[in-house]
């Protein structure tokens, strides 16, 4: 069958022209992976979202240096055949300091991509994206490694996380582009000239923090970043503060009902739950979503355990 452009008439999009996944995400980067009662919790919580019809889970390396990804295949290995678990590489933590830092230069994306083969029970990683770009590595450096690793069969596709139109623009005289992650949501518009962009040229687009931030949407410390600054804002990352895990380890039944009209004023909502503008989240035994935007219909969104969404 041709690929087609992604259209609002669909409960399904495609990464890459050809990788057909769900317009709702799972964003695994708040699952626990330390005490051994959380651990347990976590695995069901991932297990649980996979039996409601996920298709694409969320992960990278900086979520627990890699726990978070031998966690999804502890709970899910072997793989349904239609999950896509897709991992993020380009930040990594100093074994001197502990700090978190990007880390672009070739033999480190290299070692991280092999590192998450290693960790996820694959042989190739579907879609990889490369978390942040590193200033201080040659773009072409960067996404030449892992066209290169694509090349060697160890990556399916390749993304982006965080990046301007600008940038992307860039990356795509480099390789191909697959996706892209960036912040998105309701009243936080910042990348809408890369939603754009990516709508224009199908490409896969992935928004994280689609709740935004506190009561009604409204960013804690006021403004549209939550008291981070600047638009690489992320846990861990040096110079920016992380906001805190609300409450104790995520319960299973905070996936156990997908949005459904009767909830949600429509059908419209369950079916093509996803889109940029739609924003998602697991918390009290439902999953909510809001008003529709204009970006509604065009990419995938996520569903975190947690109150806060991350990139």
């Amino acid at each position: 069958m041709p690929n087609m452009p992604n259209t609002p008439s669909t409960t399904t999009f495609r990464i890459g022209g050809d990788l057909t996944v769900g317009r709702l995400g799972f964003g695994a980067m708040h699952l626990p992976t330390e005490r051994p009662q959380d651990r347990e919790v976590a695995v069901a919580v991932a297990r649980r979202a996979v039996d409601l019809g996920i298709t694409l889970i969320d992960t990278a390396h900086m979520y627990g240096a890699g726990a978070n990804e031998e966690l999804l295949a502890e709970a899910l290995h072997p793989y349904p055949d239609d999950l896509l678990i897709t991992t993020k590489v380009g930040v990594v933590r100093s074994a001197a300091t502990g700090d978190w830092a990007l880390n672009g230069r070739p033999e480190s994306l290299r070692a991280e991509v092999d590192h998450a083969l290693r960790r996820l029970r694959v042989d190739r990683i579907e879609l990889l994206q490369l978390h942040r770009i590193d200033p201080e590595t040659p773009l072409a450096e960067q996404l030449g490694t892992l066209r290169d690793l694509r090349e060697a069969g160890k990556v399916g596709r390749i993304g982006l996380s965080e990046v301007t139109a600008a940038e992307l623009a860039a990356a795509r005289e480099i390789v191909d582009i697959a996706s892209v992650q960036n912040r998105y949501n309701l009243t936080d518009r910042e990348h809408e000239p890369v939603l754009a962009a990516c709508e224009a040229a199908d490409i896969a687009f992935l928004p994280w923090r689609t709740v935004a931030w506190g009561q009604g949407g409204r960013p804690r410390g006021g403004g549209s970043g939550g008291g981070r600054t600047g638009r690489h804002a992320d846990p861990g990352l040096p110079g920016l503060a992380a906001g805190p895990l609300p409450g104790d380890a995520p319960d299973p039944g905070h996936v156990q009902r997908r949005p459904s009209g009767g909830e949600h004023g429509g059908g419209g909502h369950r079916a093509h739950a996803g889109a940029a503008g739609a924003a998602g989240r697991a918390r009290g035994g439902r999953v909510t979503t809001a008003a529709r935007s204009p970006g509604y219909f065009r990419s995938c969104t996520w569903v975190h355990t947690s109150a806060y969404i991350e990139g």
